[in-house]
């Protein structure tokens, strides 16, 4: 299906009611997080938003404190919204780089759907590609649509709470503090201990220590 781009963008920041008026009705919300760490996967979530839905406090997941996240994403579980997570492990980061991995999380995301949505809205500059349904892209979409909003709470909180299981696993890093960030914690802990298996190699914080340790 076309975009009617010369109907949509002009009216950008009402763009779900915009949509709404043009038929759409299941608008799904695609956000991603995780671009940035050193280490563990990068996680989306898309989800479709009702259209008369409020959530009080709904807002980026980066301007929202830890626990107004987790009581937001609590809500949504509890009113059963259709979601769906896609993750793709630092192996496959390595791989095909974050920017790909980024794009086939989300892909993964939507896919996984149990409700097949009416139109997609993703968050930055990137559409989702091999998918069949119509979308747009929407820089800081997460501060200027619901769904996106809604989908990167999830997609925040399911990946820390990823990272924080791997605090048991890898005790010489302060996962659940840092995330997998580059902190200056974390590189504390890469340069006394190594990279451990969930650390992306690629990453140059990284990649000096490999010879060095031989992990890989």
């Amino acid at each position: 299906m076309k975009l009617d781009t010369d109907i949509i963008i002009p009216q950008l920041d009402n763009i779900e009611e915009t949509m709404s008026q043009k038929g759409y009705q299941a608008i799904c919300g695609v956000d991603e997080v995780g671009r940035g760490p050193l280490a563990g996967p990068v996680v989306a979530a898309a989800l479709i938003m009702p259209m008369d839905l409020e959530i009080e406090g709904l807002d980026d997941s980066k301007k929202l404190t830890h626990l107004q996240r987790v009581r937001i994403f609590e809500e949504i579980v509890d009113l059963g919204l259709i979601c769906s997570i896609g993750a793709i492990d630092n192996e496959d980061i390595d791989k095909i780089n974050i920017h790909k991995a980024s794009l086939m999380a989300m892909r993964k995301a939507v896919t996984g759907l149990k409700q097949a949505p009416d139109f997609i809205l993703v968050d930055g500059k990137f559409t989702i590609p091999n998918i069949n349904y119509p979308q747009l892209a929407i820089v800081s979409g997460d501060s200027r649509c619901k769904a996106i909003a809604a989908a990167s709470i999830v997609a925040k909180v399911t990946r820390d709470r990823m990272m924080d299981k791997m605090q048991a696993l890898y005790p010489a890093f302060s996962f659940a503090k840092h995330k997998g960030y580059p902190t200056q914690a974390h590189l504390e802990e890469l340069e006394a201990s190594g990279p451990c298996e969930i650390h992306r190699k690629s990453f140059k914080p990284v990649a000096k220590y490999i010879d060095d340790y031989a992990l890989f």
